[in-house]
Order: structure tokens, then C-alpha cells, then sequence
């Protein structure tokens, strides 16, 4: 809420229309400064909320200046404040927020404060897509059954996080079945320009799933954040972060017509990833950006963190208010939002270049060159051409095993099992697709790729073609009005036909709820030890993320999710090698059925449109009945129920005190894990299925539940228990004690080899410290709190890396959780350490940012890494033993 009587820049107010004098906005083309004019657009938003945040307080006018300096000071690691306006969630990083504030409210209570105070004063929307799964597949009735299944499993979290939104204020809960939360972000939450409290101001925001650069798409500026540091954001702390360099990306030319927008995402996330812009703000430019759409610029947006910027923006310019009046937006609204963005010199004309701002460094794309493609087999970034894919993909069989190796022996690549399923005969070999799913907000926002799905699944029926009925077949869109348009444009029945019916609205395969592949398959794949494919049109496609059987996972556009599911492997050239043969006999290419950019085009402008949006999201908020009908209480403080496997009150404030306790040096502390390159979130954390011989099954059955009962990782993350002991249990996790993959490590005292929840307890029980060592790229991936949470609980101290991902070190920050990080040119190789070591890490009285450490270790040798403590106020975290326990702390001063 903006403070005019204390603000230094009270006198930039003035009403945005004389005819509404109480409409006001804080009008910066006053400030009469020439900078402004030259600032990147992405910036002057960081600009207007320091400005209309401007307290002297928690933001002050050197702050500003920091910022309008922008120039000068990105180069110089300046610290600035940020208040977005407001916080987004999804329910697998929802739950443990909400669980979070139930214990914090607690803990305050407990240390004689008042526990309504921990109450979001930011606006907070959490949309529950994340837990829905692909049990049932292809018949009609999939989607009542996935759904069912998905409250019968959940139906504990989703009465917690009903508690939650009655019993906190500014908390809107969107419930599940509708649709995944940056889609509905999108096409629904976004506001463009906020209008509260008697004010304008640009809409902007972070969320806890790191692909909410979505909606940079669309001119808001957004990004992922830990779920520790979201917390903080929705208690009204402001994120402290460093100025960032902002990457200027033009692109010019038109795009070919057999092109689709995923194509252009899969290039410039590789593109973008060699020229490397982690930490940085990438901002799009140039004449080839008005032929984009915004469904198309919300995909490149959507795929930021694959390519490892922290925001992808497209300012907003006449199409974006297109987009607003086709997504049903209202007129006024629309009216205010032009007027406002102008009068502040934030609407973009891309035609007139003399707009161009000052950028760090400009890069550029001429859409022309791009060429269809997909990614994979194991990163988003590994760009492959379609046609190269049958080449590189038996390249990766026998090549060393890494991101594109599989180490087949060559003898093994021409391996085939045959099967029987469903009273039929078939065989799986090397490259055989055996689960194809459209899913993901990255695809299924955008109408041009989905009606091109559609159209191709059309011709292919025409053609006479079909999919093998083995493979796992799906779609799940993003919001009800995909399905709206499917239906009303005459595609959806072909969809059904070739086994691509919906079976929720929710990420599913993406984030790894694909759901069990048939018994026969798997039999047949681990039995000639075989490199199954999983084509997907999503964002992510780490090992053993998508399914535990599929070794090898490409991203791809929804049309060809279709074409490789019909073909039914990987190892085909679309150019030389017919899909399939029809009935007549005659060979069916991939060139006969493909759709152009014209007639999805022709489609989209007559089926896509207002009156689609109003209905579905006229209603979201009501039309789940089984949501409607959930119980729950509106206590201010929650009653836990022990019996609960689902939420648990987390042990985190148990020994906290209203005093500071002084940090020490961690003494002989031992290696858990000796990691290496590209340690993701989900092998750090996993959110998928809980395997049946791992020590959270364990826990489970223990507790009296079957197998059948234990649901996933990601829908457990309430409860603390389940999550450290799912804690580096990826079956795909590289650790070089073991020298092979699986979730175990080896008891350095004892020589054992354990799974990884059992050595850390053995440690924990003898007192002794622990700290991770790891390679490049520590903690990519999804924006995963429990990656740090679970290490902390573990008793895991520091992480010593070569380096991080921006969010995985902000969640280890907040967990006080120390991120050190070797000196240029030093690795554990260089450095000769082998994990076996015991080691000192010093820590000074006094800390400062990025201060460099001596680790002594028990050799006898002493190294120095830097201490990624990166501002002020993350030393002040680590000082309060994490964040939450500093906001318990201010909570209690006031």
C-alpha cells in the first residue's frame, strides 16, 4: 500500500484521469531525469516500486537512485529492495507455505506474541494443479477418474489448505480441476496494471514454481523464488536482490510455416544457455516481436529457467491489450491499463526503434533459421534438429554415460524383446516411445501449437494411422478453455481416437505424475535393460523426473508428441521414413499430415475466443463440487493431528529463542554426498512416486498404510518426515562414492553402504556434521524449498560447489544452510579432494557478503572457497539460523 505522507516522492502523484482525481499513480516521467528514458523496461518496473514503496525505511532513496542508476551500478553487485505486488503458489509448494505459517503462528504464541500477526499482507493466489496424476489414460471416462482419485488421495491437504484460506487474510485458493497455475495466471489472475488502495501501478510478482516467467509473456514482470523467501514476500518483507544485468535479445525476421513456438523456445533456451545468463534479466526486443503472439511469448518466457535467466520480459505493447481483450478481460480495465502504461513510459511501440533502451549486452535471432526440433535426452537445453534426432539419439546409446550417453555396448543397440498386451503381440527395442503426453502450461497455453495437435491427429485419422495401443498416451491442459476450443473447432474427437483424451487439468507428466506405464512394458524394458522414450511437450526432462522406465525423455511441440507416438520410436527420419503405412498399404509421411502456421492460424482467430474465458473463469472459483463440499475449520491456530502422514507440524522453530544465537565454525564435519555436474532439484528432492524399498515407504508402512497409499513426494511435502526421508532418494543420483546411480551413499566411520536417510541419521545420532561437495549447476531445475528443507533436516551444514542455481542457493540461504563455492579455476579435482575427508569450515565474527573462508581439513591441508552469502540481508538470515526465524523475530519486536 503506498505511503504518500512519509514518501520522498509524494509529489510524483497525480490523478491518471482529472475526471477521477481519487484514481492516482505515481507519474516518473516527472522525475525529470533523462535515465529513466534509457532504463530497460524490465527495470523501470524495479524503479516504480522502490519509488512507491519509498520509506527510508525498509526501501530508501539511495535505493532509488541504485536503480535509476542502473547504468553504472549493474556491474557493481548493488543490493536493491524489490516489493512485487503480489505472490503466486501451486499446491506441491503451497502445502509446506501454509504448513510454514501454521508453525510459525504457533511458534509465536509459544514465545508470548501475538499469533494473528503472521497473516500474508501481500496478495497471495495458490492454484492447486500439482496433484493430479495419469492413473487412467485413454478411454472417456479418464478424467472423472483421474479426479476422483486425485481427492480421494489428497483430500487431507486440500481440507488444510481450505483451513488455510479462511483462516488467512488475503489468501485466494483456485481449486484443483482447474487448470495449471501459470496458464491461469496468464489468461485469468494477471492483472497487467494493478488498480488498489486509490492507485496504478504495474503488476508484478513472484511465485513459488520456477517457470512463473510465464508471465513475462505477457509485460508482467515475474519470477520463481524459494517457497522460504515467497513466505517472507506474502509477511510484507521485500525480496533483497542484486541489480541485474539485463540481456537485450532482438529478434527480426518471420518465422517458417511448418515452425511452431516451441521450436523457437527449444532455440533460444540453447542459444541463450552458451552465451549464459544465469542471474540476469533477458529482455525482448525488435521487429520480429509483434509476429509472435502472447501464447507465443509466454512459452519463451515460460522455458527462462531452462535457459537460467531469473525473468524473460516482452514489455507489453498493442498486442499484449489484444490478448487481454481476446482472454475477456474488461473494457475499462483494458482503457486504464493503456492509459497508465503510457503515461509512464512503459507501453512499447517494438516498430520504433529509437524506444530501444540501454541493454548490458544485445544478442539477437532471426526467426528464419529457425527449424523444427525438440530436446532431450536428459536436459531442456541439448537442442536437437528433428532431423538429426534418429542420428543423435543412437550416438547417445553407446556414447559414455552423461546427459547424452547412455554406455549400451554396441553388441546390445539392435536389442529387441517382444511382449504380448492386450492379447497382441509387439516389440520394444532402443528408441521405443512408450509414453507420449501433451501437458505442460509451457504448450498448452498457447492455441496454435494445441489446434495444430489437433489438426495433425485429424489428418492422421484421415491417412488411416494410429498409435500402438501400449503407449501411454495424454493430455492435460492447462485451463478449461483448451478443451472449449478442441471441442468447438471439431478436433477434439480425433485427439480421442489416436488415445490423446483429457485426463486432467494439471502439470501430470511434466512434473512426473505420468502415472504407472503397463506391467508388460516394464517387464519387457528391464529385461533387455532397454532406453525407453518418454516425448513430451513440457519444460523439464531430467533423469528419472518424468518416469523411473523412460531413461530417455525429448521435449517436444504437442504436434510432434503426436507424430513419435504414431511412429512409436524415436529412431525415425521424418523425411526418409514413412509414420506408418495405412490400410490401403500406402506409406504416410510426416510431411502429408503436417498443418502450416496458415490454417492453425485460420482456426484459432474463429474458435479462440472472449466468450471461452468468461464462461470458464465466470466460475472457477465455485464449479468443484467436491471442493465445495470439503469440511474445514477457521481457527486462527491449527490443530495437528498425529495420525496425519500428510501435515505435520515441522520441527524448524522447536529450539528457536527470542535471542540471536552466535554461528560457529562446523567442526570435522564428514561428506554425506560427493556429487557431481547438473545436481537437480528433483534429484536432490524428488516429487514423484515413493519407491516401495525406500525409507520413506518404509515410514509409511509403518504408519499402517499399503503401497497403494503412499501417493507421491510432492504431495507429502507437509509433512517433514516423509520429505527427509525422500530426501536424495532419485534413483538416477550420480554419487561418486559408489560410482554408479542410486539414492545411497557410503557410511565413510563405517565403510557401509546405506541409503542416504539412514547414513545421515547414523551421523546425526553420533553428533557429527555433514556438508555435501558437487560439481556445476548445484540445485537446477524446479524452484523446490524441501531441496534445501530436507538437507537441513538431514543435518547437512554447508554445500561447498562449483556453482549454484539462483533459487536453490536463495532456499539453502534461507534454511541457513551455508552455499560456499570454490575460487575460479579450483574444483574438488583440482584441489585433490576426495570426499573422504573431514572438514573445518572457519567462520569469522565478522561476516560480510561473498567473504572468502578458510575449510581445513584433517590432511592437514587448508583451502578457501567464497561464502555465497550475497547481500546484507542474506547475512542476516544465516545470523537468525534461517528466514523464518528472523520474520518470527521482527513479528515479535513489533
Amino acid at each position: 500500500m503506498p505511503q504518500t505522507m512519509s514518501n520522498p516522492y509524494a509529489h510524483l502523484v497525480e490523478p491518471l484521469d482529472p475526471q477521477k482525481p481519487e484514481k492516482k499513480f505515481y507519474n516518473l516521467c516527472k522525475l525529470g531525469d533523462p535515465r529513466y528514458g534509457r532504463l530497460p523496461f524490465s527495470i523501470r518496473v524495479l524503479l516504480e516500486a522502490a519509488v512507491r514503496n519509498c520509506d527510508e525505511f525498509l526501501v530508501k532513496k539511495e535505493d532509488v537512485e541504485s536503480i535509476l542508476n542502473w547504468k553504472v551500478t549493474q556491474q557493481q553487485s548493488v543490493e536493491v529492495p524489490f516489493r512485487p505486488a503480489r505472490v503466486i503458489l501451486q499446491d506441491f509448494t503451497g502445502v509446506p507455505a501454509v504448513v510454514d505459517f501454521a508453525a510459525m503462528r504457533d511458534a509465536v504464541k509459544k514465545l508470548g506474541g501475538d499469533p494473528g500477526k503472521i497473516n500474508p499482507v501481500c496478495p497471495a493466489d495458490l492454484v492447486i494443479d500439482h496433484s493430479i496424476q495419469v492413473d487412467f489414460n485413454r478411454k472417456a471416462e479418464s478424467l472423472q477418474k483421474n479426479e476422483e482419485l486425485e481427492f480421494e488421495r489428497n483430500k487431507e491437504r486440500f481440507e488444510f489448505l481450505k483451513w488455510g484460506s479462511k483462516a488467512f487474510r488475503n489468501m485466494r485458493i483456485i481449486p484443483p480441476g482447474s487448470g495449471i497455475v501459470h496458464q491461469v495466471n496468464l489468461e485469468y489472475l494477471a492483472r497487467v496494471v494493478f488498480e488498489q488502495d486509490g492507485f496504478y501501478y504495474p503488476d508484478s510478482l513472484v511465485g513459488t514454481d520456477s517457470h512463473t516467467t510465464m508471465i513475462d509473456g505477457l509485460g508482467v514482470l515475474g519470477w520463481g523464488v524459494g517457497g522460504i523467501e515467497a513466505e517472507a514476500v506474502m509477511l510484507g518483507q521485500p525480496i533483497s536482490m542484486v541489480l541485474p544485468e539485463v540481456i537485450g535479445y532482438r529478434l527480426l525476421g518471420t518465422i517458417d510455416p511448418l515452425v511452431t513456438s516451441t521450436d523457437i523456445v527449444l532455440t533460444i533456451t540453447k542459444h541463450l544457455r552458451q552465451i549464459g545468463v544465469v542471474g540476469k534479466f533477458v529482455e525482448f526486443f525488435g521487429p520480429g516481436v509483434p509476429r509472435l503472439s502472447i501464447a507465443d511469448r509466454a512459452t519463451i518466457a515460460n522455458m527462462c529457467p531452462e535457459y537460467g535467466a531469473t525473468a524473460a520480459f516482452f514489455p507489453v505493447d498493442h498486442i499484449s491489450i489484444k490478448y487481454l481483450e481476446q482472454t475477456g478481460r474488461d473494457k475499462d480495465k483494458l482503457s486504464y491499463i493503456t492509459r497508465y502504461l503510457k503515461a509512464v513510459g512503459m507501453f512499447r511501440d517494438f516498430s520504433n526503434s529509437s524506444q530501444d533502451p540501454d541493454f548490458t549486452q544485445v544478442v539477437e535471432l532471426d526467426l528464419s533459421t529457425v527449424v523444427p526440433c525438440c530436446s532431450g535426452p536428459k536436459r531442456p537445453q541439448d537442442k536437437v534438429v528433428v532431423s538429426e534426432m534418429k542420428k543423435d539419439f543412437e550416438s547417445c546409446l553407446g556414447a559414455k554415460q552423461g546427459f547424452k550417453g547412455f554406455q549400451i555396448a554396441p553388441e546390445h543397440h539392435a536389442a529387441k524383446v517382444n511382449f504380448k498386451y492386450d492379447g497382441q503381440e509387439f516389440v520394444l527395442s532402443h528408441g521405443s516411445v512408450v509414453i507420449a503426453a501433451i501437458t505442460s502450461c509451457t504448450n498448452t497455453s498457447n492455441p496454435s501449437v494445441m489446434l495444430g495437435a489437433g489438426l495433425l491427429a485429424k489428418k492422421a485419422i484421415d491417412a488411416g494411422l494410429s498409435v500402438k495401443p501400449y503407449v501411454k498416451t495424454s493430455l492435460s491442459p492447462g485451463s478449461g478453455v483448451v478443451t472449449y476450443y478442441l471441442k468447438e473447432s471439431g478436433v477434439m474427437p480425433f485427439l480421442s481416437q489416436l488415445g490423446f483424451e483429457v485426463v486432467g487439468y494439471g502439470c501430470m507428466t511434466c512434473i512426473g505424475n505420468s502415472g504407472p506405464i503397463p506391467e508388460p512394458v516394464v517387464q519387457a524394458i528391464t529385461k533387455g535393460d532397454l532406453v525407453a522414450v518418454g516425448i513430451l511437450s513440457g519444460n523439464r526432462n531430467f533423469e528419472g523426473r518424468v518416469h523411473p522406465n523412460t531413461r530417455a525423455n525429448y521435449l517436444a511441440s504437442p504436434p510432434l508428441v503426436i507424430a513419435y507416438a504414431i511412429a512409436g520410436t524415436i529412431r525415425i527420419d521424418f523425411e526418409k521414413e514413412p509414420l506408418g503405412v495405412n490400410p490401403q498399404g500406402k506409406e504416410v509421411f510426416l510431411r502429408d499430415i503436417w498443418p502450416t502456421r496458415d490454417e492453425i492460424q485460420m482456426v484459432e482467430r474463429q474458435f479462440v475466443i472472449p466468450a471461452m474465458f468468461k464462461e470458464v473463469y465466470g466460475k472457477i472459483e465455485t464449479i468443484n463440487e467436491r471442493w465445495n463440499a470439503l469440511k474445514a475449520p477457521s481457527d486462527e491456530l491449527y490443530t495437528w493431528d498425529p495420525k496425519s502422514t500428510y501435515i505435520k507440524s515441522p520441527p524448524f522453530f522447536e529450539s528457536l529463542t527470542i535471542g540471536l544465537q552466535t554461528p560457529k565454525s562446523i567442526t570435522d564435519a564428514y561428506v554425506l554426498l560427493n556429487l557431481g555436474d547438473s545436481v537437480t532439484t528433483d534429484h536432490i528432492s524428488p516429487a514423484g512416486n515413493i519407491a516401495r524399498n525406500s525409507p520413506a515407504a518404509r515410514y509409511l508402512s509403518g504408519r499402517g498404510l499399503a503401497s497403494r497409499e503412499f501417493n507421491s513426494y510432492g504431495s507429502r511435502r507437509g509433512n517433514d518426515a516423509v520429505m527427509a526421508r525422500g530426501t536424495f532418494a532419485n534413483i538416477r543420483l550420480f554419487n561418486k562414492f559408489l560410482n554408479k546411480q542410486a539414492p545411497q551413499t557410503l557410511h565413510l566411520p563405517s565403510g557401509e553402504t546405506l541409503d542416504v536417510f539412514d547414513a545421515a541419521e547414523r551421523y546425526q545420532q553420533a553428533g557429527l556434521p555433514l556438508i555435501i561437495l558437487a560439481g556445476k549447476e548445484y540445485g537446477s531445475g524446479s524452484s523446490r524449498d524441501w531441496a534445501a528443507k530436507g538437507p537441513f533436516l538431514l543435518g547437512i551444514r554447508a554445500v561447498l560447489a562449483e556453482s549454484y542455481e539462483r533459487i536453490h542457493r536463495s532456499n539453502l540461504v534461507g534454511m541457513g544452510v551455508i552455499p560456499l563455492e570454490y575460487l575460479p579455476e579450483d574444483t574438488a579435482e583440482s584441489l585433490g579432494l576426495t570426499g573422504q575427508e573431514r572438514y573445518t569450515i572457519i567462520i569469522p565474527d565478522e561476516l560480510t557478503p561473498r567473504m572468502i573462508v578458510d575449510i581445513k581439513l584433517d590432511t592437514g591441508k587448508t583451502i578457501k572457497a567464497r561464502m555465497r552469502f550475497d547481500t546484507d540481508v542474506e547475512l542476516a538470515y544465516f545470523h537468525n539460523g534461517g528466514i523464518l526465524n528472523y520474520m518470527i523475530r521482527k513479528m515479535l519486536e513489533k
